[in-house]
C-alpha cells in the first residue's frame, strides 16, 4: 500500500474506527475533538479549537482568495435499545464497518478530512480550503458550527458532509418546533365537572394531522406537521385536566417563511402556541452554482432533503453531500460500507478538482 491515495483511504478508515470507540454524545464530544485535533496535527495542519469544534486551513492559505468550507460533525445520538452489537466497538465484517456514528456522520467526516489533506499542501489552488469538525449537530446546539462561523472568515460556499449516498442535497427543509398548550378547567372526573383540556387538544391535533399547505415545492414537496409528544400534569386518574401540552414537529419548504406558517397555525387552532426556535430555516443552493454543476458533470443527481443539518445555520451557499445512507442514521447496529468511504473520498476530490 505505497500509493498515497490508498494510504489516505486507509488512514481515514482507521480514524473512523478510533472515533467510533469514543462516546461522543452531543455536548460531550471533547475526546473525539482531541482525537481529530491530534490526527490533523500529525499531518501538520494548523489547528484551532473553540469548544468542541476543530478547524484547520490549507498550508498556503491566502486572504486574497475565496474560501471553500468542508464541514461535518463528530457528535452522535445515544444508541437505541435495539442494538445487538456494542455501539463503541468498531467491527469490520462483510465490507461493513459497524459502530455508533459510523454512518451519521463519521464516514462523511473522515472522507472530508482525507479530501482536505489531499489538497492541503498544494500551492496552486484557486480557493482556500477550511476543514471544520463541528459539535452539537444532532441537537442543533448553540455551541456547534454556529459558534465558529464568524471565526472562519468569509466563506464562498461549503460542502456539508451528511450521508446522501454521494448524491447532491441541493435543498433542505427547515425545522420549526412548537409547544402547544390547550387550556381547560379542572374538575372531578366522576361528577361531570370541569372542561377537559385533552379533548380540546385532540381537536387541534386533528387539524395538524389533516391540514395541507397549498404551496408544494418541486424539490422539497409539501410542508409536513407531526404531533410527537403529548402530556398533562395530572397524576390522578379521577381529575379532569386543566391543561394539555403537545409538541409539533414542522418541516417547512422554501416557499413559506416560518412567520407565515405560524400565522396560519394560529388562525386555525385554539391552543396557545410557543415556538422554540426559528434558526433552522429552509435552505437551497442554485442549480447553476459551480459546485452543483461540477457534481452534475460527475453524474450526481440533485434532490431536496426532508431532514435538517448544519447547512441550515449557514448564510452562504452550501451543498449537503456525503457517503453513507440517511436511512441507516440513528438505526440499531449502525454501519457504513468501507467502499462507500473510499468512493466518497474519490468523488469529493474529483468534484473539487473541477473548481480548484
Amino acid at each position: 500500500m505505497n500509493d498515497p491515495f490508498d494510504i489516505l483511504q486507509a488512514e481515514a478508515i482507521d480514524l473512523l474506527k478510533d472515533l467510533i470507540s469514543i462516546p461522543s454524545y452531543s455536548k460531550e464530544e471533547d475526546e473525539t475533538a482531541e482525537t481529530i485535533q491530534a490526527f490533523l496535527q500529525r499531518h501538520h495542519v494548523r489547528i484551532q479549537r473553540k469548544g468542541n469544534n476543530i478547524w484547520g486551513v490549507n498550508r498556503y492559505f491566502n486572504d486574497a482568495k475565496p474560501t471553500i468550507l468542508l464541514n461535518s460533525h463528530h457528535d452522535t445520538v445515544r444508541p437505541n435499545k435495539s442494538y445487538t452489537l456494542d455501539p463503541f466497538t468498531p467491527i469490520e465484517k462483510d465490507g461493513k464497518l459497524f459502530g455508533l456514528g459510523s454512518n451519521d456522520a463519521g464516514g462523511c467526516l473522515v472522507s472530508l478530512i482525507a479530501t482536505f489533506l489531499h489538497f492541503h499542501t498544494r500551492e496552486d489552488l484557486k480557493y482556500n480550503l477550511i476543514f471544520a469538525a463541528s459539535a452539537e449537530e444532532e441537537i442543533s446546539g448553540p455551541n456547534g458550527v454556529e459558534l465558529i462561523l464568524l471565526e472562519l472568515g468569509p466563506i464562498a460556499f461549503a460542502i456539508v458532509g451528511e450521508p446522501t449516498q454521494m448524491q447532491m442535497a441541493v435543498a433542505e427543509k427547515g425545522l420549526l418546533v412548537i409547544d402547544c398548550i390547550s387550556h381547560g378547567k379542572a374538575g372531578h372526573a366522576g361528577r361531570n365537572e370541569g372542561e377537559n383540556a385533552i379533548y380540546k387538544a385532540i381537536k387541534d391535533m386533528e387539524w395538524f394531522r389533516q391540514y395541507q399547505f397549498p404551496r408544494v415545492s418541486d424539490l422539497l414537496g409539501a410542508n409536513k406537521m407531526s404531533v410527537t409528544v403529548v402530556e398533562t400534569e395530572n397524576k390522578a386518574h379521577n381529575v379532569v385536566p386543566a391543561q394539555c401540552r403537545f409538541v409539533v414537529d414542522i418541516r417547512i419548504n422554501e416557499l413559506y417563511s416560518f412567520e407565515e406558517v405560524l400565522d396560519i397555525i394560529k388562525a386555525h387552532v385554539q391552543c396557545e402556541i410557543l415556538h422554540r426556535s426559528i434558526r433552522l430555516r429552509s435552505t437551497s443552493i442554485p442549480l447553476d452554482h459551480p459546485l452543483v454543476k461540477a457534481g452534475l458533470a460527475l453524474g450526481r443527481t440533485c434532490y431536496g432533503s426532508p431532514t435538517t443539518s448544519d447547512k441550515a445555520l449557514m448564510d452562504f451557499p452550501a451543498l449537503k453531500m456525503g457517503p453513507g445512507d440517511s436511512a441507516r442514521s440513528h438505526a440499531a447496529d449502525e454501519y457504513i460500507y468501507t467502499h462507500e468511504i473510499k468512493e466518497g473520498i474519490e468523488l469529493y476530490i474529483r468534484l473539487l478538482n473541477q473548481l480548484l
